[in-house]
This record gives structure tokens, sequence and C-alpha cells, in this order.
């Protein structure tokens, strides 16, 4: 089986190009959709990271009931959650695409839960992506909520602090061109990653959203043959 974790701010139509592609190929798949997403801006303002960790938890639930093993694919913060989620459980592998070690460093963060009392929502940067027809169909909050910023800050470090207890085998996927997640982030994870069997793919016509992004059948194809691999050597 296979679960797919979206992103921060976003839907699980992110992941959804990924799950059909997968479930053609023959695995169960599931989406979830994080706490406070894909409702209205203010639901996720009032969720915390524990509630989207707690949704990545459902869904292993769900899945497990018909499959014996479960690998986990996240996009981004859906990576983030991946990593910190397969600390505890048992996955037979995982997925991490676009992730995230660290947020660029900004003094604000320091006091951006302070600052969410005044300023509760942040304007979102330009898109980096590099398939305009396929960024028509993304759906996402319009705005950053502050507050979320804060929860994210803390899921990170909970992410940083637990790599190390990784055991399953991990598949790293970053683009050279995403201007949203500098990819020196995926050499920080690997480093930290306590996994034996671990792999880093470096897509190069890419943008952030790498599901949607013209090199996403080399993504899947990745996925897919990591998982086959896995399977087989079980």
């Amino acid at each position: 089986g296979c679960l797919l974790v979206h992103g921060f701010t976003g839907t699980p139509k992110e992941m959804l190009w990924m799950g059909q592609d997968l479930n053609q190929r023959g695995y169960s798949v599931l989406g979830v959709r994080l706490a406070g997403h894909a409702t209205v801006i203010e639901d996720m303002v009032r969720s915390r990271w524990e509630d989207w960790l707690y949704a990545v938890e459902d869904g292993w639930h769900l899945l497990n009931g018909i499959s014996n093993q479960i690998f986990i694919i996240g996009l981004s913060m859906g990576g983030v959650l991946t990593l910190r989620f397969a600390s505890e459980f048992p996955a037979a592998g995982i997925v991490a695409m676009s992730t995230p070690y660290a947020l660029p460093d900004d003094p604000r963060m320091r006091y951006i839960k302070t600052i969410s009392k005044f300023k509760p929502y942040l304007e979102k940067g330009k898109s980096d992506s590099l398939d305009q027809e396929s960024l028509k169909g993304h759906i996402s909050y319009h705005a950053n909520p502050t507050r979320s910023i804060g929860e994210l800050l803390d899921l990170l470090a909970e992410m940083r602090a637990n790599l190390p207890k990784i055991t399953a085998p991990a598949l790293l996927m970053h683009s050279h061109n995403d201007q949203y997640v500098d990819p020196e982030n995926l050499t920080k994870i690997y480093h930290d990653l306590g996994s034996a069997d671990k792999t880093m793919l470096w897509l190069e016509n890419s943008g952030h959203v790498i599901p949607r992004e013209p090199e996403r059948e080399i993504a899947y194809q990745a996925t897919s043959d990591f998982i086959e691999r896995i399977r087989e050597s079980n």
C-alpha cells in the first residue's frame, strides 16, 4: 500500500496524478487530507503540527487494514511528516520529495507566533512551477497562515531530532531548480537520516511540486522501482 501526504497549505490533489500512476501499477493507494487543509484558511490557523501528524496516522491505520506493507510518500511538508512518522511507525519504505530540513534563516522566525497575533497571513511568492498547464489545476490556500509557519518550525525541529532514529529504506528526491525549498536541504536530510538504505535522486527540469512537474514520470517510475526493490528483498 502507498500512503500519500501533501504539502503545507496544499490539498491531496497535489498527489493525485502520482496516486493514479501507482494505482495503475497495482498498488493500493490512499491520499490523506491534513487537518486544517482543503477547507477554509481559518481552519489551518487553528490546527497544530500534531494534528497534521495525526492525519497521517489515521491514513496509516486505514491502509493497514488492507496492506501488510505500507510505503509513505510525502511532498514538501508532507515529506517532513513522512520522515517524522517513520521514526515511530514501521514503514516498509519512505519517499520524501522537495522536503525542507529547515526554513531559511530569518530573524522574524524567532518571534513568528507573536507576529501572528498582529499579522495573521503572509503573502505567497510566485510559483516556481515549470509546467504552467499543471499549475492551473493546483489548489492551495492563497496565503501562508503566520501561526502555521510557527507550527511548521516546531515540526521541522521534531523531524531533525528524529532523523537518526529512522531505519526504513528511503528515497529522497529534489530538483536543482526548486526555488521554494533550497536543494541543499536534501543533502542535510540524507546526512542525518539513520537509514542504511538511502538514495538521493536529483531532478533538473522541475520546480517544487514534483508530482505535477515536467519530470513527474521520472519521479513516478523511480518510486515504483524503489517499492518493487524493497518488496523483492523482503
